[in-house]
């Protein structure tokens, strides 16, 4: 049997899976819920729309047959991909934290998760903020004074709204960054609609929008990263950038059944493992990695409006 020089650490992987940004940072996990898998090469169905909507002729004579319906699906494989990293944590700074309240490795972990569940967070926006995972008909950029950031002649209630009406099932939730939020949460007509006809100035929270275009929720994703290369001085940039999109999110859906316009296969736990390694400093050090096997999947590209450039 071959040696794992990893051994996974149950301290250090309760750490890992409590470890998490504030809720209002990021959303990628109620974006694309995580669906447990059995194996890393999963499959998936997609359903095709017309199944659902063409009827059929159901009349039947007195003793005539009753027309058969076929329902059918694409059954298609990916995989999980791999996402983890280390971080050397010397000898010294263990030794050094004894008897303190600081814990080297635990902070390792830490920091560790906290990179990997950023990178799963730009890795979802670009996913659901990429116009080629919408059907036609169902995405649209916006130009000039139709974006939501012109507060005297855009309509961002309106487009919503139109949006919402030609989906096939009802969105019921608006996915936004915090850049469109803030154009968002003041803009005239929204003001309006929540607070009513005389007013046209003020703030609304998430959940007043939501409530008015009749969604369970509208998330904000409020998450930094920074986009320089290593080494350079940092880029700061919002993880979800100028755009917009109205999704039908079903949380009971998985890679066997239930609509939902996407979802992300896990295989297993996120994981933390430690070694000892000789070659860290003088007296060594003890490696810590942390680790997760995801794969974000759109399944349903009509079950998602984009507005693409929603503010300038």
């Amino acid at each position: 049997m071959a040696k794992k020089p990893f051994v996974t650490d149950p301290y250090l992987t309760g750490i890992t899976l409590a470890f998490s940004n504030p809720s209002s940072a990021l959303i990628a996990d109620q974006v694309l819920p995580r669906v447990p898998v059995d194996k890393e090469e999963f499959s998936y169905n997609t359903f095709p729309t017309e199944d659902a909507f063409t009827v059929p002729d159901t009349r039947v004579s007195r003793i005539g047959a009753v027309n058969e319906v076929e329902f059918g699906a694409d059954r298609l494989t990916d995989q999980t991909e791999n996402y983890g990293l280390e971080d050397p944590v010397p000898q010294q700074d263990i030794d050094n934290a004894a008897n303190t309240n600081y814990d080297p490795l635990g902070r390792s972990t830490e920091v560790l998760t906290d990179l990997i569940l950023l990178d799963r967070e730009v890795r979802t926006a670009s996913t659901v903020f990429n116009a080629a995972n919408f059907a036609v008909g169902n995405k649209e950029t916006l130009v000039g004074n139709q974006q939501w950031s012109d507060s005297v002649n855009s309509t961002p209630v309106k487009d919503l709204e139109d949006a919402m009406d030609t989906m096939l099932l009802k969105s019921n939730l608006l996915v936004v960054g915090q850049a469109v939020w803030r154009v968002l949460s003041r803009h005239p007509e929204v003001v309006e609609a929540v607070f009513g006809s005389a007013s046209t100035k003020g703030r609304v929270k998430p959940q007043d929008l939501a409530d008015v275009l009749g969604l369970q929720k509208v998330l904000v994703g409020e998450g930094w990263v920074n986009t320089a290369r290593k080494g350079q001085a940092a880029v700061m940039a919002r993880a979800w950038g100028k755009s917009a999109a109205l999704l039908y999110i079903n949380p009971n859906a998985d890679n066997n059944r239930g609509a939902t316009f996407g979802f992300t296969a896990q295989f297993g736990k996120r994981t933390a493992a430690r070694y000892f390694d000789e070659k860290i400093g003088l007296d060594g050090g003890v490696r810590v990695r942390v680790g997760e096997k995801v794969k974000e999947k759109i399944i349903a590209p009509t079950l998602g409006y984009l507005f693409d450039a929603a503010i300038a």
